[in-house]
C-alpha cells in the first residue's frame, strides 16, 4: 500500500521532475522552492498542516472502504443471499488510471471533490442495497473514488508541504489509511449481533467524504498546477497561504526556473516504456506489483474469514491487524526524513519476505499442527505492518 501511488507521476511533464528535485532541496540552501534562505530559515509547518489533514481524508476513506467489508461480510451475505460467492464479495476498483489526467484538467481541489462524489453515491447505494447487484454497483462507484483519492492525496501533499517536512507529511496519508482501516473494523464489530448494522457502516463513510468535498473548497490549489496553467498571480497567493509572505518571491523564482528547464517537451507513453525513463518506471511498477502480489489486500478484505477458519477470534485478530498496520505507518512517519525512502523500502520488503516465509512454513509438513496457527497469524500481522 505504501508504494501504491508512485506511478501517478508519469502523467506529468518533464518539468515536474525538475520541479520536484528543486522542491526537495535541503532547507539550508541559499534559495529553495519554498523560499528558504540562510537568513530567514524554514517556513512554518503549521501553515500547511490543516490542508494536509484535509487531503488525508481521501486516504482515510480508502482505508475505511478496504476494511468495511471485513467484519460485515457475513451479515451482508446473509441479508443479500450470496453466501460463499467470494467473487461477488470483493467489490470493484476503478479510477486510478485517469487520476493524472483529471488533475491536469481541473486541478487538485476539483479532483478531490470529484473523488468524494462517487464515494458518497456509492456508500448510499451500498447502504440501501436490496440485493447483490445493488451492493456491487455501489462498490463500483466507491471503487472509482478509491482509485482517485490516495493518488491525489500523495501528489497534493508533495506539492503543498515545506521540503523539510515533506517526508513526514507524506507519511500522513498512510497513517490516515491505517486509521480508516481501524475505524471500519471497530465500527463493524456489532454487525454479527445487530441486524442491519452493516448498513450503518456504509452510511458512516459518507460523512468524511462530504467533509472532504466541503473543506477542499477552502483549501489552496497546488501552486505548481496554477503556474503551469499560466495563473502566476494565483500561484503567488497559494504560496503565501501555504508558506507565508517572506517566502513567496523565492518560491516563485525557483518554480519559474524549473518550468523553463522542462517546458519544451511532454513525456509520451512510449518514452516511459522504452525511453530513458523506462528503468525508473520498471522499478516503481515492479515494487508496486510485488507489494500487491504479497496478498496484503486479502488481509484487509477477508481476515475475519481467515482467522475464523483458524479458530481465532476475528474481533481480537482484527484489532491486531489494525494495530500492526498503524505501527508500521507510524514507524515510517518517524523515520522517513531520517533514513530516507530507499532504506525504508529495503526494510519493508525484507519484512515481507520474512512474513511470507512464515506463512509458507505454516502450510508445510515440517510444522506441527499446534504451531502452524501461530506462524500463519504471525506472518499475516507482520505482512500487514
Amino acid at each position: 500500500m505504501r508504494g501504491r501511488h508512485a506511478d501517478a507521476y508519469s502523467m506529468y511533464k518533464r518539468g515536474t521532475r525538475d520541479y520536484i528535485n528543486a522542491y526537495d532541496k535541503e532547507p539550508g540552501s541559499v534559495r529553495s522552492l519554498n523560499g528558504v534562505s540562510k537568513e530567514i530559515g524554514n517556513p512554518s509547518w503549521k501553515r500547511s498542516f490543516l490542508y494536509i489533514l484535509v487531503a488525508s481524508l481521501a486516504s482515510f476513506l480508502y482505508g475505511y472502504h478496504l476494511g468495511v467489508i471485513n467484519e460485515t461480510l457475513e451479515s451482508i451475505s446473509n441479508d443479500l443471499h450470496f453466501n460463499g460467492n467470494t467473487m461477488a464479495e470483493g467489490g470493484g476498483f476503478l479510477g486510478s488510471t485517469f487520476s493524472g489526467l483529471i488533475v491536469d484538467r481541473v486541478g487538485f481541489r476539483r479532483a478531490f471533490q470529484l473523488c468524494a462524489l462517487p464515494m458518497i453515491i456509492g456508500s448510499s447505494m451500498s447502504a440501501t442495497a436490496k440485493n447483490l447487484w445493488g451492493m456491487l454497483l455501489g462498490r463500483l462507484f466507491v471503487g472509482t473514488g478509491m482509485g482517485l483519492g490516495p493518488t491525489l492525496a500523495t501528489l497534493y501533499v508533495t506539492e503543498v508541504s515545506p521540503a523539510y517536512v515533506r517526508g513526514t507529511y507524506g507519511s500522513f496519508t498512510q497513517i490516515a489509511t491505517s486509521l480508516g482501516l481501524m475505524s471500519s473494523l471497530l465500527i463493524g464489530f456489532p454487525a454479527k449481533e445487530t441486524e442491519g448494522w452493516w448498513r450503518i457502516c456504509f452510511w458512516v463513510s459518507a460523512v468524511p467524504a462530504a467533509l472532504l468535498a466541503l473543506f477542499m473548497e477552502f483549501s489552496p490549489e497546488s501552486p505548481h498546477w496554477l503556474f503551469k496553467k499560466g495563473r502566476a498571480a494565483d500561484a503567488e497567493a497559494a504560496f503565501e497561504k501555504l508558506l507565508g509572505g517572506p517566502y513567496v518571491k523565492g518560491a516563485m523564482a525557483e518554480l519559474s526556473k524549473s518550468e523553463r528547464g522542462g517546458e519544451a517537451e511532454t513525456v509520451k507513453l512510449s518514452e516511459l516504456l522504452f525511453g530513458h525513463h523506462r528503468k525508473v518506471v520498471f522499478i516503481g511498477s515492479t515494487l508496486f506489483a510485488l507489494q500487491q502480489l504479497s496478498g496484503i489486500n486479502s488481509v484487509f478484505f477477508f481476515s475475519s474469514t481467515v482467522f475464523k477458519s483458524a479458530g481465532v477470534s476475528s474481533q481480537s485478530a482484527n484489532i491486531c491487524v489494525g494495530i500492526a498496520n498503524f505501527l508500521g505507518s507510524f514507524a515510517a512517519l518517524l523515520l522517513m526524513d531520517k533514513l530516507g525512502r530507499k532504506v525504508l523500502l529495503i526494510g519493508s520488503f525484507s519484512g515481507m519476505i520474512v512474513a511470507m516465509g512464515l506463512q509458507a512454513a505454516s502450510a508445510s509438513s515440517l510444522v506441527s499442527s499446534s504451531n502452524e496457527v501461530y506462524l500463519s497469524v504471525g506472518g499475516m500481522l507482520l505482512l500487514n505492518a
